[in-house]
């Protein structure tokens, strides 16, 4: 679809509540491999590790947290899953930019160089900017002027709105740009919208806003993959589940 992500650049990643952002990001992140500083506000130290040992070994979250829990052979062949990870983890809520300087600082003395990518999760989850415009506002400022100074790309995941009459009349089709709370999306170089229908688990991704490439702020253009919530993994459809998962109907019943 002619998005394509750069080195130094802020990307937001933008859905309704129970899309499955976090899962893309940590799914995005873990197959570029490269060296990544995540910080997660909604999610715990054991479900992150869960999701990537499922992720990595093709095992439901359930099946990790049982081995787990089990110990002896299970345990260590999902430990020895996480060995080779690159992403180091953050946790706390809010997110702090004192805990980010400081985590910063860690990480570069333990590996002396920078991260390559920088994710927060999620916008709303800093420090103060829950509802406060003025304070999102200086996040999204702030994530700039870092991804800046360290060459970093830095994804920031956010919400969009689950009460717009879009929300309700087709909650599985992603979000338009100006569903994405607070008008943000519009801030980074790269926005993309996202939604997860529950019932046949296709997940689709549009790119609302690209400043060096095509984009569709309404959101009706976008990509469609095949998502394993339990699984933290996402997939291309085949060319006959894209043809029909590209028709949509009418509340007439009429294909458009």
């Amino acid at each position: 679809m002619g998005c394509r992500p750069r080195h130094g650049e802020v990307i937001m990643i933008a859905g309704r509540s129970g899309t499955q952002k976090s899962g893309l990001a940590l799914f995005w992140v873990a197959s570029m491999n490269l060296p990544t500083l995540y910080f997660s506000a909604d999610m715990s130290a054991f479900t992150a590790s869960s999701r990537l040992a499922s992720m990595a070994l093709g095992h439901t979250t359930e099946m990790v947290e049982a081995g787990m829990t089990e110990g002896g052979y299970h345990r260590q062949k999902y430990l020895d899953a996480l060995a080779s990870s690159r992403i180091t983890f953050s946790f706390g809520s809010p997110i702090t930019w004192q805990a980010v300087d400081e985590e910063l600082e860690a990480y570069i003395e333990l590996w002396n160089e920078y991260p390559q990518v920088i994710v927060f999760d999620n916008l709303m989850d800093f420090d103060g900017a829950e509802s406060d415009y003025t304070e999102q506002m200086a996040v999204m400022s702030s994530a700039t002027e870092l991804a800046r100074a360290t060459g970093a790309t830095v994804i920031l995941l956010h919400h969009a709105s689950d009460k717009s009459w879009e929300a309700k009349s087709d909650p599985w089709a992603p979000p338009s740009r100006d569903q994405v709370k607070g008008g943000l999306s519009e801030k980074p170089e790269l926005s993309l919208s996202v939604a997860l229908d529950p019932t046949s688990l296709i997940y689709k991704i549009a790119v609302i806003k690209q400043r060096m490439g095509p984009s569709d702020p309404t959101a009706r253009s976008h990509a469609t993959l095949r998502c394993e919530p339990d699984k933290t993994r996402f997939h291309a459809l085949d060319t006959h589940q894209a043809m029909l998962s590209a028709v949509s109907l009418t509340p007439g019943g009429v294909p458009q």
